[in-house]
């Protein structure tokens, strides 16, 4: 049972500060939904809990088992442990996919993230790992020849994040708005695996969307309402049938709320 902390976090991207003291708590297996309006900090949340460049965590902790992730570079957080999904995945000429995995997956044992035994021997497998996870969300075996994500549509990008969940297995995956640019079929598709990765190896899940039909194939555990950086409301599953039918605006949200974050 591994656990990510999530403790009074501030953070700003550029110079404006964008999330405002969030607590959150994920255990192995569990699904945490993050829903919110446009411009409310959603991306800037799962920016800062991975360290992207270009957000700054001013105040908080984000620990994974205990360990503080705050202050250190994305590659050192993935090795923790921790993955994300970026909402606008981006072209990385020159670097073959299955390349770019071995290289993650490479390091002393127990450095692997959620599958540290046998860490030396999973680059052997990492051809018939990434056929196995394409396979498993109907993505189309060529692209896994192309470098990392080149000439790839917006949708196979996505599809492309979730092969490479399946891959490196960690204990924490935050997903930034996973289902957008996905037909009705990839989203269940893409859905129905995490899904299996919550049993499979315990994977803990901080999804964040707009939408309400991610819910609809992704079990939830817990749904949470961000709304001008704050998490405003927590709840189970029913809360997104609620801001279905009432919007964000009962939730403090400006009618005006379209900027991006």
């Amino acid at each position: 049972m591994s656990v990510l902390e999530v403790e009074a976090l501030h953070a700003s991207a550029g110079t404006r500060e964008v999330v405002r003291g969030v607590d959150l708590t994920v255990r192995s297996g569990e699904v945490h939904v993050v829903m919110g309006p446009n411009g409310s900090g959603k991306s800037t949340l799962a920016h800062a809990l991975m360290g992207r460049p270009g957000t700054t965590v001013t105040s908080g902790s984000i620990r994974i088992d205990g360990k503080e992730l705050v202050g250190l570079p994305a590659w050192r957080r993935a090795k923790a442990g921790l993955f994300l999904a970026l909402q606008q995945p981006i072209e990385v000429p020159g670097v073959l996919l299955e390349a770019a995995m071995e290289e993650a997956l490479s390091g002393p044992a127990g450095d692997a993230g959620g599958d540290p035994a046998g860490a030396a021997e999973i680059p052997a497998e990492i051809p018939a790992r990434l056929r196995e996870e394409a396979a498993a969300i109907g993505f189309d075996e060529r692209f896994l020849a192309r470098p990392l994500n080149v000439d790839l549509s917006g949708g196979e990008r996505k599809r492309n994040e979730v092969v490479q969940l399946g891959v490196l297995r960690p204990k924490f995956a935050v997903l930034d708005e996973i289902d957008s640019g996905l037909d009705v079929d990839a989203v269940r598709a893409v859905a129905r695996r995490i899904e299996r990765a919550t049993s499979e190896w315990g994977l803990g899940v901080v999804a964040v969307t707009h939408f309400h039909r991610l819910l609809r194939e992704l079990r939830a555990d817990t749904v949470h309402v961000l709304v001008d950086g704050r998490l405003v409301k927590s709840g189970g599953p029913e809360l997104a049938e609620d801001l279905e039918r009432t919007g964000y605006r009962a939730y403090g949200a400006d009618e005006g709320d379209e900027g991006a974050a």
